[in-house]
């Protein structure tokens, strides 16, 4: 039972990208998609973009919270790389600028179809703003 447990144990850990790290460089800011397409294809970096099981990415609706999505996840994926490379300041660069970006987007999203989380600022009213109807999705467009 052991000998089973051992090979299983090694298939499933060669068989998981995520144990066998491919990417190995600093890489520029330049050398990233734009957080849509980066969102999109759930990778900043094409050198790892894979398209599995998929002719093409996934096309969203280019709207504003779609966007908004999309500039946090650049931020996030970025950020899981400079756990890697602390060091890369233009990386350090461009989780800063899509964190701006984000929070910008965030508050024109707010004042336009209410509060996006339930801590925001813009849920901080009286009455109450995170129940109110209809919601974000409801209101078409947006």
């Amino acid at each position: 039972m052991n000998e089973y447990r051992n090979a299983l144990d090694y298939y499933n850990y060669k068989n998981n990208n995520y144990n066998n790290p491919t990417f190995t460089e600093n890489v520029n800011a330049n050398n990233t998609y734009d957080p849509y397409q980066g969102f999109i294809r759930g990778n900043m970096f094409p050198k790892l973009y894979n398209d599995y099981k998929l002719s093409s990415p996934v096309q969203l609706d280019n709207d504003l919270k779609t966007y908004y999505d999309a500039l946090c996840f650049a931020a996030h994926d970025i950020n899981l790389y400079l756990d890697i490379y602390p060091d890369d300041r233009d990386m350090i660069m461009a989780f800063s600028n899509y964190s701006n970006e984000a929070e910008k987007l965030a508050k024109e999203y707010q004042s336009q179809f209410g509060p996006l989380f339930v801590n925001s600022e813009a849920n901080m009213v009286y009455p109450w703003a995170w129940d109110n109807e209809p919601w974000p999705w409801e209101r078409g467009g947006n």
